[in-house]
């Protein structure tokens, strides 16, 4: 099973997942306000999931970085600050699952947000979702956890348990990240009067993972090394084959005759696009074992279904780290974190996201991207991005 993977189903994924089982989709019900406060920064709320874990969704109409003290500590009752965030004559409603009742209320310099929980609980992971091509609002996530196991598990479960519980021990200690320098071969890419894209991704990546590798704790792996074509589907594998801990493709954009475009932008896997996860998957999967042995198709849509879930919420959480790293180094597009269908971040089990570093046909980013002196002070600036995602995850699984 790969580390990815393995990530993927610690423990706290791993009582989800067998909630779901038990209770056979129970972690698709949700709630919603009845209204909207317009203009006030709370569009609505939601929940869903179960009495183990529970995920709350806040629909906003702006970014927002919630505080929340001893957010780690179990408690009945937990509270979360939503500075510059405003909730109308406040809002209130009926729980779902571990939550027992929620209320937003007005405080000075933003918004409270209380948490009535049905048993002892802790914030285990929080993050903010920008608006994307689906979604035209921002969303803060919240995921709750039960601060003690799951009731003892009925037979019917008992397989699934038996496949997912005996995960292996990492084969390696580096994390290992995946480089993909986009385009290559036969296929330039966009293309300016003096350069292709094609080479400023490989020369930037191989910055990128020059840098890496001088600290010695990754182990880089690069989907091409040369002016070389990779089909999309090899590239994917060659980051699940590899246990892949993060997968960034690097990219230079055309905005044809429009030169006065420019800046980067990043982007995560969009909803549409992970329903075409099937396309980089085989009949071995590890999750259509499973569900052969349970006897229950849906058991293995389920695994599917969880595995991608937090994938994605891990390729979001990086996307915003390397926005705000990136953004400190160069101009940004308006709406800099954006998600698509790209093959490449089809990896249900690989957190990925694609770096578009900036638009071959401004002048400004094509001297950027082709001075190796800026080139290389960019791809620190990634690096900085994924030191600072790793160093997270670290503190979380220590948690």
């Amino acid at each position: 099973m790969r580390a990815g993977l393995a990530s993927a189903l610690k423990l706290g994924w791993l009582r989800l997942l067998l909630a779901a089982v038990l209770a056979a989709g129970c972690a698709a019900a949700v709630a919603a306000t009845d209204s909207a406060v317009a203009g006030s920064g709370v569009i609505g709320l939601r929940l869903g999931g179960d009495r183990n874990e529970t995920r709350i969704v806040v629909d906003l109409d702006r970014g927002v970085s919630a505080k929340a003290p001893s957010a780690s500590e179990p408690a009945t009752r937990l509270v979360l600050f939503l500075p510059s965030v405003g909730a109308g004559a406040g809002l209130r409603g009926p729980g779902l699952g571990l939550v027992r009742a929620w209320k937003l209320d007005n405080r000075p310099g933003g918004g409270r947000l209380t948490l009535q929980l049905a048993r002892a609980g802790a914030i285990r992971r929080r993050f903010l979702l920008p608006p994307s091509d689906a979604v035209k609002h921002y969303r803060y996530v919240i995921d709750v956890d039960a601060a003690v196991e799951a009731p003892a598990l009925t037979a019917r479960p008992i397989p699934v348990l038996a496949v997912a519980q005996p995960l292996p021990p990492a084969r390696h200690q580096k994390r290992v990240v995946v480089i993909d320098a986009g385009h290559g071969g036969h296929d330039p890419g966009a293309q300016s009067a003096s350069h292709a894209e094609k080479d400023i991704t490989l020369q930037a990546a191989q910055a990128l993972k020059a840098r890496l590798e001088r600290g010695g704790r990754y182990k880089v792996v690069m989907t091409r090394a040369s002016d070389i074509y990779v089909p999309l589907e090899e590239r994917v594998q060659i980051a699940r084959r590899a246990g892949a801990d993060l997968f960034i493709s690097l990219h230079a954009d055309s905005a044809g005759a429009d030169v006065g475009t420019h800046g980067a932008s990043v982007y995560t896997l969009s909803d549409e696009g992970g329903a075409r996860v099937t396309r980089v998957l085989d009949r071995h999967e590890w999750f259509n074992k499973t569900a052969a042995r349970d006897g229950d198709p849906a058991v293995g849509q389920i695994l599917l279904d969880l595995t991608q879930r937090s994938t994605r919420n891990r390729s979001a959480v990086f996307a915003q780290i390397l926005v705000d790293r990136v953004g400190d180094q160069v101009d940004l597009l308006p709406r800099s974190h954006r998600d698509a269908g790209y093959f490449v971040l089809l990896a249900p089990d690989v957190p990925a996201v694609l770096l578009e570093m900036g638009f071959i046909t401004s002048a400004d980013d094509e001297k950027r991207l082709t001075d190796p002196v800026q080139r290389r002070r960019l791809m620190d600036t990634v690096a900085e991005a994924i030191d600072t995602y790793f160093a997270g995850q670290s503190r979380f699984a220590a948690r």
